[in-house]
């Protein structure tokens, strides 16, 4: 098979990557987006796997059926609220690859050039040797910085993505915390892996090229460990774009344009989003990514009052009485699954008349667009799913506001305590409604670990217990 078949079909997979990307900004145009990925990634595979340089048929058969059975698996038996961390994973294993190819690429140069040396024929070795048999010494230094940066890069995206796993999944704690030293110590690494790359592309040897990825294996972890779990959702994303640029690293490496290509778009879309969610927060994009330098420093302000819980039958009768309803979804709904008993209540609410709207945050949940996913999931009208910036102006003349499983985005300390890990984050402004109901588990803070004036106002009542519980006591009482 010719190079032309091949380049033809990466240029189709790209535009249909393309496609699903901005498909996926939408909610009704996710679904077929999707599919566009799916088919652009399908072609990709086949048309590496008959395009020049095929081989290890068998190998390549057995590793494809084994990881679809593995993704399979993972697919049908992952709860929603368990994709945040799938994610995380999914990341540490793109750069985990990008180490690898970068390690091969370091060997296969050595191989190459001991080959040629004796006299023999590097395009017996294969189609990647001959590659860079066909290099000019030059061009060959270009190749180590290439598969220096794409470990170095690989390396970060490993172990910070599998820590960042662990404090999604409950395994790490989700404070932020720092050896001592703090940032001196990734400076002190980060200059480490400058000064060998300046090493190995003088040398060509392993050694730096081995003690830059310690020192980025140390900055992947340190710099997630340092970034507390308010920040998470930021962090996914930042994860998301590293994992990009690893696997364009990965292109660059191998000489596979498309893997340039999808790496490019993945990495650039990644940084995006992560920047608009940092503005969202009102957070520095660079003291997210370097572990809250430079973040609120002093004494957080007492939280003064109690917790006046209220029962179903309470809530029933604000809901039966009120014409406007604003809920806002956190990540305690999708723990509680509570999805399809939320959608039935607004569906019982608008049947009697009253205007019931969604509010989400950009950073609701522990994943972008995590509660979209969730009420679309359970068939709730695009058109009633407002963003903040659409309905936060909204809660004054607003009767009842419910709030399922949300903590930190409903945190009145993000504008009126300066000290407070969240200040400036702007955050859904549900207590100047008229009414405010809290569904949530019991009095612990959430994620962040930052307690919420929200839950001792005057017009709060908490409405304990678990969320789709709770619910399933709710709806026979909405008449």
């Amino acid at each position: 098979m010719d190079f032309g078949f091949t380049t033809a079909a990466y240029v189709v997979s790209a535009i249909l990557f393309i496609l699903s990307l901005g498909g996926l900004s939408g909610q009704e145009s996710a679904k077929r987006a999707v599919w566009y990925g799916i088919v652009g990634m399908a072609l990709a595979v086949a048309a590496t796997l008959i395009g020049p340089g095929a081989g290890y048929w068998p190998l390549s058969i057995l590793l494809i059926a084994g990881g679809g059975a593995i993704g399979y698996q993972l697919a049908t038996k992952v709860q929603m609220t368990q994709m945040p961390e799938l994610v995380a994973a999914m990341h540490s294993l793109v750069g985990l690859a990008a180490v690898f190819v970068g390690l091969i690429a370091h060997f296969e140069i050595g191989r190459v050039a001991g080959y040629m040396a004796a006299g023999g024929d590097p395009y017996a070795l294969g189609t990647f040797a001959a590659l860079i048999a066909k290099k000019s010494a030059v061009e060959i230094n270009i190749l180590r910085v290439e598969l220096f940066l794409g470990v170095f890069i690989g390396a970060v995206t490993f172990t910070g993505s599998v820590i960042a796993y662990g404090k999604l999944a409950g395994r790490v704690s989700s404070a932020a915390e720092k050896l001592p030293g703090g940032h001196m110590l990734n400076i002190g690494a980060a200059a480490i892996s400058v000064i060998t790359l300046v090493w190995y592309f003088n040398t060509g040897g392993f050694f730096p090229l081995f003690l830059m990825m310690l020192a980025a294996l140390f900055i992947g972890y340190h710099l997630i460990m340092g970034i507390g779990g308010a920040d998470m959702p930021v962090v996914v994303s930042m994860l998301n774009s590293y994992s990009g640029w690893a696997a364009a690293a990965i292109g660059f490496s191998l000489g596979n344009d498309l893997l340039i290509v999808v790496g490019a778009l993945v990495g650039s879309s990644g940084a995006i989003l992560s920047y608009i969610m940092c503005k969202a927060m009102n957070r520095s994009f660079v003291s997210v990514i370097l572990g809250g330098f430079g973040g609120p420093q002093g004494e957080q302000m007492a939280v003064e009052g109690e917790q006046i819980a209220i029962e179903a039958e309470g809530v029933a009768a604000a809901l039966n009485e009120a014409d406007s309803v604003i809920i806002i979804p956190g990540y305690g709904m999708a723990v509680a699954q509570a999805q399809t008993g939320v959608a039935e209540l607004v569906r019982k609410l608008r049947a009697k008349g009253k205007n019931v709207r969604f509010a989400i945050h950009p950073v609701a949940g522990r994943l972008p667009g995590h509660m979209n996913v969730l009420l679309a999931e359970a068939k709730v009208p695009y058109d009633i799913v407002m963003e903040m910036d659409e309905i936060n102006d909204d809660f004054p003349t607003t009767d009842v506001a419910i709030v399922i499983g949300s903590n930190d985005i409903v945190n009145p300390a993000a504008q009126d305590d300066p000290n407070s890990p969240i200040a400036g984050m702007p955050v859904l402004e549900c207590w100047k409604a008229k009414q405010v109901f809290v569904s949530k588990r019991g009095q612990g803070t959430g994620y962040s670990g930052i307690e919420n004036p929200l839950f001792f106002k005057e017009n709060t009542r908490m409405f304990y217990g678990d969320a789709k519980a709770s619910l399933d006591k709710l709806l026979p009482m909405i008449d």
